[in-house]
């Protein structure tokens, strides 16, 4: 009897039709694609004609731009003050939100009763990660920048932008430790150790790779984040090296930002000059994320074959 009604329901399908429809829906995923490559390819061919463009016209000494603090002088401004500044905020950023976050996600996944509470963090978790970067902004420049007194540093918008980057990094790694398969927990239990020694040495070794991308893919994009740092009250021109969390700083987006706005176009070429350099710091992340990743399969694999 099912094998007449599936006949006739065949027979009542259009083939031609659904094979149409098929072809349509494939033929639309491959243009969206094409068209997000397009974009990228266009966005950085502009951005590296503006950067040759300005070499040439304006003769920027690289090697001055490179290691010169900012000016009000367009022939004496640098970028090496954003860049050592940018370089102290991802040392800050990594270090406040790594701890805070994995040991969230630890908490989450292998202590917390598997309850509505539960779930509802871990919802609020997911919409935190979509909230727009300027809310935290404003939120460390009322609590920390102006009540706590600590004033417009580095470790203020290193707080800024580990609020930010914190929620992303405790999605990845719940997902990550969760991944680890229940047998390699059982296994470590069946050998008699406790459960903080099973996640310790068993759990987050298989967990490791997606946390550390997470981490890094989240501070490749707090990087290149201007709104929070412009709230925390960022100085317009650089004109000396930080010196430490506690010193006044202009990060690599925010000088961009400003050179972007200036009336004389050589920091116009200035600014797509920095901005190369920004998306070379954003390559050398991705590249070392996935370096991290590949590493931390190799052991984790070595690992488990033992």
């Amino acid at each position: 009897m099912s094998t007449k009604r599936e006949t006739d329901f065949l027979a009542d399908v259009d083939l031609g039709r659904e094979k149409l429809l098929n072809r349509l829906f494939y033929g639309t995923l491959v243009v969206a694609s094409l068209f997000g490559l397009a974009m990228l390819v266009l966005l950085l061919t502009d951005v590296l004609w503006e950067a040759s463009q300005a070499l040439t016209n304006f003769d920027i000494d690289i090697g001055n731009f490179l290691t010169a603090t900012s000016s009000s002088r367009a022939e004496q401004a640098g970028f090496g003050a954003s860049i050592i500044a940018s370089v102290w905020l991802m040392v800050l950023t990594a270090v406040l939100a790594f701890f805070i976050a994995v040991g969230c996600a630890i908490y989450l996944v292998e202590y917390a009763p598997e309850n509505r509470v539960t779930r509802l963090i871990e919802a609020n978790l997911a919409n935190l990660a979509g909230v727009p970067s300027i809310v935290y902004g404003l939120l460390v420049l009322a609590l920390i920048v102006n009540d706590a007194g600590l004033g417009s540093v580095i470790l203020a918008g290193a707080i800024a932008l580990a609020l930010l980057i914190v929620p992303i990094i405790i999605v990845a790694s719940i997902e990550s430790i969760r991944a680890v398969p229940s047998s390699v927990r059982d296994g470590s239990y069946a050998m008699g150790a406790t459960k903080w020694q099973t996640i310790r040495q068993v759990v987050l070794p298989q967990a490791m790779p997606g946390i550390l991308t997470g981490t890094i893919l989240a501070l490749a994009r707090a990087v290149g984040e201007t709104a929070p740092l412009i709230m925390v009250g960022t100085m317009l021109h650089a004109t000396r090296y930080p010196d430490g969390p506690f010193a006044s700083f202009s990060a690599m987006p925010t000088q961009i930002y400003n050179w972007t706005y200036q009336a004389d176009r050589m920091f116009n070429g200035l600014a797509a000059v920095g901005i190369v350099v920004l998306l070379l710091f954003l390559v050398a992340m991705y590249a070392l994320a996935g370096y991290l990743r590949k590493r931390y399969e190799t052991d984790g694999s070595s690992i488990s074959n033992v």
